[in-house]
């Protein structure tokens, strides 16, 4: 996964959460979860790493907007 800039959480209210999963479905459930809560810039897929179990997702958050904003 790319790095995590600074300007991803330069204000309160930003945040970035990477979600680890045992698979695609569980971890697009968790995105559906957050994006009902907050603002989301949702992934469009998951990574693996090799040799390690599971998924991952990156998705960034802006709490101080409501979803769908």
């Amino acid at each position: 996964m790319r790095e995590i800039l600074d300007a991803h959480v330069a204000e309160p209210g930003l945040a970035v959460v990477e979600v680890a999963a045992a698979d695609d479905a569980t971890a697009f459930a968790i995105q559906e979860l957050l994006a009902a809560r907050c603002a989301i810039a949702p992934a469009d897929r998951t990574t693996r790493e090799p040799g390690k179990p599971g998924v991952r997702l990156r998705c960034f958050l802006d709490l101080r907007q409501e979803p769908g904003s």
